[in-house]
């Protein structure tokens, strides 16, 4: 007979059918919400404690997500996801796959979602993603494709993958682990993966064709309406004639006359193409000497080195002179790549055209040099500056990265008198290191570090664990278990693995992975007992459920890793990946009830 529930247990259920409803609405702000619900879990404990606990353990547990790890770790992710940004270190990897987009968009969307479903069943999926997000937020910056119409197919085919595997997530592996000591048969690392690989086929097309007309286009700007800027290309001829000319870039004919050097080439293009043609080709947008010294200034300052772009207005001393003419590299150490005036002429730009009132000029240097070249010279700063990757500490940003991702994945490697015995590292502490050792090293400057992190995701992180313990702890979870097993007597076992999964499912998208993983498998053992089913069919039942994880942002940290890159907010989760999660539960306890014969 079931007990009825709890006040708290009452209260535990509404408070989060609350929060839920006001996340759907999105009246207020994601911030809001999860400062509220932590207030009210921290109040409510406080004058209503948990039986057997004191009034200051509600506190206690209201805010414990504040220094949870799950916080910690994906606040080192970050920084070291703009590590990876500010370096060009993933450059070769995102040139690759930009590529492919540059063919086909659509193609270029299915080559990555196969790559993130088939990498995430060996690696743990919270480092895959954290690699792919600055990749995919690099193509969505060079218009091919929104990131924001990428960034969540492209997580949740990560997520798919890691559920082909007891590696691919650490979830996988507390779920094993539970059912192993609640008696029953060690599950093998692939002993399921063919189930997940037919489920992944028929989730493929929904994540290629359909999620992406669900989301927002978030992108800014697009890239034909940017600005396009005259420059000339040092060094880079031999390139050229090679055939190698980037495809955003147009090409003028090279100036007659003693003043263009042979190897001065004439282009147009946006800031970021010519950025790209230089690097591709090899060549510099400004005379070498200057560029270097910059470079030189930055590595002793330890500051980044900036580009913008400046408006000349009427009262600056430059209208009437040209750059050459202008002397701004001696006077204020800062390097001008490119002009923009539209309507310029060809002739007159291939030569050395005179600054005029409202030019824009494409400018690099130190944040500080830029700003007295700004005030001394009357130039009005636009919005979009952004710091030039620091390529020199690329390889050893990549390296880092990779570490952590072994040393979380495969063990930090170990011997001991019984020979070769691999320490395997929890995420937390592997992340925590690696964001370190990017510190330490220079990949990032400390000062920097605020615009990795997001105080959206930081906040909502917290809501999430404190609704995640409030369920557990006030006996919500294993009332709501138990109430489950009583329903099921009478189903039939294809009905019987859908309800278990739905049920794990909604506790993992409302309270966390874990706290399913716990509930979950011990109920599905005890169901299997009393209707004398094979026990492993449900517990995989669980293991699928904990993984199932997209339709709120709270339910799993890449969901949460992805919300500020891509600018969702909370009924983006809920359109684009109920219906997922609806598809996933009926293909998945179908084909558990063909694998086991039930």
């Amino acid at each position: 007979m079931l007990e009825p529930p709890s006040y708290h247990v009452m209260a535990a259920m509404a408070v989060t059918i609350v929060m839920f409803v006001a996340f759907a609405r999105g009246r207020y702000r994601e911030e809001i919400i999860s400062l509220v619900t932590i207030a009210v879990i921290a109040v409510g404990l406080y004058f209503a404690p948990l039986p057997g606990t004191r009034p200051t353990d509600g506190l206690a547990l209201a805010f414990a997500g504040f220094g949870h790890s799950a916080l910690v770790t994906i606040c080192a992710l970050m920084i070291m996801g703009r590590c990876l940004m500010v370096t060009g270190a993933l450059e070769p990897f995102a040139a690759g796959l930009e590529k492919v987009f540059r063919i086909n968009g659509q193609i270029g969307l299915l080559v990555a979602l196969l790559v993130a479903f088939f990498l995430s069943m060996f690696v743990n999926d919270t480092p895959v993603m954290v690699v792919l997000i600055p990749i995919v937020v690099s193509i969505g910056a060079k218009g091919l494709m929104p990131s924001s119409r990428v960034l969540m197919p492209v997580n949740t085919a990560v997520l798919i993958g890691g559920m082909a595997s007891t590696i691919g997530t650490s979830t996988n592996i507390l779920v094993v682990s539970i059912a192993d000591d609640l008696g029953m048969l060690p599950i093998g690392v692939f002993q399921f993966t063919p189930i997940v690989l037919v489920a992944g086929m028929v989730a493929l097309p929904y994540l290629w064709l359909l999620m992406p007309r669900m989301l927002r286009d978030n992108s800014g700007l697009p890239e034909e309406g940017a600005r396009i800027f005259h420059t000339r290309l040092r060094g880079g001829e031999a390139a050229i004639q090679g055939g190698r000319l980037p495809t955003e870039i147009t090409l003028h004919t090279a100036p007659a006359g003693e003043d263009s050097a042979a190897d001065h080439i004439h282009i147009s293009g946006t800031h970021t193409a010519i950025e790209d043609a230089a690097r591709a080709l090899k060549g510099e947008l400004a005379p070498v000497w200057i560029v270097e010294r910059i470079r030189r200034v930055s590595k002793v300052r330890g500051e980044d080195i900036v580009a913008v772009e400046m408006t000349v207005t009427a009262d600056s001393r430059l209208v009437g002179r040209t750059l050459a003419s202008s002397g701004i590299a001696d006077l204020y150490g800062v390097a001008v790549l490119g002009i923009h005036r539209p309507g310029l002429p060809i002739h007159e730009a291939q030569g050395n055209p005179v600054i005029r009132e409202g030019d824009v000029l494409l400018a690099i240097g130190i944040d500080e040099d830029l700003a007295s070249f700004a005030r001394a010279d009357g130039l009005l700063r636009l919005e979009g500056a952004r710091e030039l990757p620091r390529r020199s500490k690329a390889v050893l940003a990549g390296a880092i990265m990779l570490g952590t991702i072994s040393t979380a994945s495969l063990g930090l490697p170990w011997f001991d008198a019984g020979g070769y015995a691999p320490i395997k590292l929890p995420i937390a502490i592997s992340a925590l290191a690696g964001a370190i050792l990017m510190f330490v090293t220079g990949c990032v400057n400390f000062d920097r570090v605020g615009r990795a992190l997001s105080a959206k995701v930081i906040v909502l992180i917290a809501a999430s664990v404190a609704i995640g313990r409030v369920i557990d702890a006030s006996g919500a979870a294993a009332w709501l278990g138990e109430a489950l097993s009583l329903g099921l007597a009478y189903l039939p076992p294809a009905l019987v693995l859908a309800a278990i999964m739905l049920f794990v499912t909604i506790l993992t998208n409302f309270a966390s992975n874990a706290t399913a993983a716990t509930i979950g498998t011990p109920i599905a053992c005890s169901i299997a007992r009393q209707l004398d089913l094979p026990a492993e069919p449900l517990v995989l039942a669980v293991l699928f459920g904990c993984n199932l994880c997209y339709a709120t942002p709270i339910a799993y940290q890449t969901n949460l890793l992805i919300m500020a890159e891509g600018g969702y907010n909370f009924r983006d989760y809920a359109r684009a990946g109920t219906p997922l999660v609806a598809l996933m539960v009926m293909v998945l306890s179908v084909l558990l009830v063909l694998w086991y014969g039930l």
